[in-house]
């Protein structure tokens, strides 16, 4: 089973910008589909973007269009997120997934592995 670390999150203010990297280890990255979500307290996991276990097809939420890039580096078994100009409502814990089907899925049950989350906030 491919266990799923992530790290990068911190604090930065309004209109900057962050790089939150996934690292897989015991398994083999290139063997699932990532995506990356976030999770705000009292509400449910909802997505961020998502890529394929070849980087061939991605999908962002409109939310984060045109600011955040999803990427993956199978020859270092990493999914990262660069995240820029960000805003304080992207204030919330964000967790890497991985899916061990190829495809491209934006539910966050449709996932089977998670990282533990790390923390970004925006200050005003």
């Amino acid at each position: 089973q491919v266990q799923l670390s992530e790290s990068g999150g911190g604090s930065v203010q309004t209109g900057g910008s962050l790089r939150l990297t996934c690292v897989a280890s015991r398994a083999s990255f290139s063997n699932y589909a990532g995506g990356w979500f976030r999770q705000a307290p009292g509400k449910e996991r909802e997505i961020v973007a998502a890529i394929t276990w070849n980087g061939g097809n991605k999908y962002y939420a409109d939310a984060v269009k045109g600011r955040f890039t999803i990427s993956r580096d199978n020859a270092e078994n990493t999914v990262s997120l660069q995240m820029n100009g960000l805003k304080v409502e992207d204030t919330v814990v964000y967790y890497c997934a991985a899916r061990s089907q190829f495809g491209l899925r934006v539910a966050a049950n449709e996932y089977d592995y998670w990282g533990q989350g790390t923390q970004v906030t925006v200050s005003s």
